[in-house]
């Protein structure tokens, strides 16, 4: 049996989530971490980029190329990040079945 991958951080899982649908500039992976994880706890610059560069050594993030005189800094998912968010994504759907068979939350309507 595989060995199941660590948990993700917030930060990774969001950004990775963020960037499922395709490449997003700095600013505009702040704007959609905020709107999926709320705005607690904050996520500022320092917490999103230094992620993001944590995540391009892992190789689930690549930086692109920036057009013309783009100053905007733009990442790509990488298949090793798709890998991960469904790695996580599985996982928390069997942590939130196992709570639900606890009935300790309500089965949805």
């Amino acid at each position: 049996m595989k060995k199941p991958a660590a948990p993700l951080t917030p930060a990774v899982f969001h950004i990775l989530l963020a960037l499922a649908d395709g490449p997003l500039h700095g600013y505009a992976i702040m704007q959609a971490v905020e709107e999926s994880a709320g705005p607690t706890p904050p996520m500022g610059p320092g917490t999103i980029y230094g992620s993001l560069q944590r995540m391009e050594e892992a190789g689930l993030v690549k930086e692109l190329p920036a057009p013309g005189d783009d100053r905007r800094r733009t990442f790509a998912l990488q298949p090793a990040g798709r890998r991960a968010l469904a790695g996580e994504a599985e996982r928390l759907a069997r942590l939130t079945a196992l709570v639900r068979s606890k009935r300790l939350v309500p089965d949805e309507a």
